[in-house]
């Protein structure tokens, strides 16, 4: 069955997916930790916000995940530790909520529709982001994909699929009644917030090539990231000042994004 469908569909709510370079590192780290030298690939839940059809992907967490390689029906996902994490999420930062979830792929497979409707009960159109953790060309490692229902001409076909889910201690085989849906793809870009980058351009700078790293290079980059931070507070210091003095007038919003 082709779950991938090209044409564009007006109906369509996600206009396009917006990644931040850190949830990326996470889900490579935690790959080359797992999955590396394997056939595995890694899965887990992606948080953030949605607004007027953009989909702003802040953070993320892995889920233990496994797979029958032979039979794709054959899979189970830990559920009852991505409830866990999700509640101790929620409790750090209640902005971020649950609106997807990735897969390092690197392409799709048979069974994704079928963990893609078990987010169907945090949020009512997730999204499913491909990570290429091995990128062979230059350019952006995501795919976004979103699930809409398949048009047919007889409308009571229906489609009967066991799968297995881990729920509790045991492996229990559900059989559930889903409609027809297919993949559709959703443009992805990946953006950063100032802060971000700056935590960003340190990391990559030791992991350029490690190979000829110094002692003196790795100072020095560290020297520029600190300059860049020194010079970020002594703007907000100053603001403050300002603010104090009367000179400028009392923004609850910007305070807001200090203390966070």
């Amino acid at each position: 069955m082709d779950v991938i469908k090209t044409q564009q569909i007006s109906s369509r709510p996600i206009e396009k997916v917006i990644v931040h370079p850190l949830v990326l590192l996470s889900i490579v780290d935690n790959y080359n930790r797992v999955a590396k030298d394997t056939r595995k690939r890694v899965v887990g839940v992606l948080l953030g916000s949605s607004f007027k059809g953009a989909v702003d992907v802040t953070n993320s967490y892995a889920v233990p995940f496994e797979e029958d390689d032979k039979d794709p029906s054959i899979w189970f996902l830990d559920h009852n530790y991505h409830e866990s994490m999700f509640s101790m999420f929620k409790r750090i930062n209640a902005r971020e909520h649950v609106v997807g979830w990735y897969s390092t792929g690197p392409k799709l497979r048979e069974n994704d529709l079928d963990i893609h409707g078990l987010l169907n009960d945090y949020v009512s159109n997730p999204v499913l982001v491909i990570i290429d953790v091995q990128p062979v060309e230059l350019g952006i490692p995501t795919k976004t994909y979103c699930a809409v229902e398949e048009e047919r001409e007889n409308e009571s076909e229906k489609v009967m699929q066991p799968f297995f889910i881990y729920n509790t201690a045991s492996m229990h085989h559900i059989c559930l009644e889903k409609s027809q849906k297919v993949f559709v793809h959703v443009p992805s870009e990946i953006a950063a917030h100032e802060v971000e980058e700056i935590g960003v351009e340190h990391l990559l700078r030791d992991v350029k090539d490690a190979s000829i790293s110094t002692l003196a290079t790795e100072v020095s980059g560290k020297l520029t990231v600190l300059k860049g931070l020194d010079a970020r507070l002594r703007e907000i210091r100053s603001y403050l000042d300002l603010v104090m003095d009367g000179k400028l007038p009392l923004n609850h919003e910007i305070l807001y994004y200090l203390l966070v």
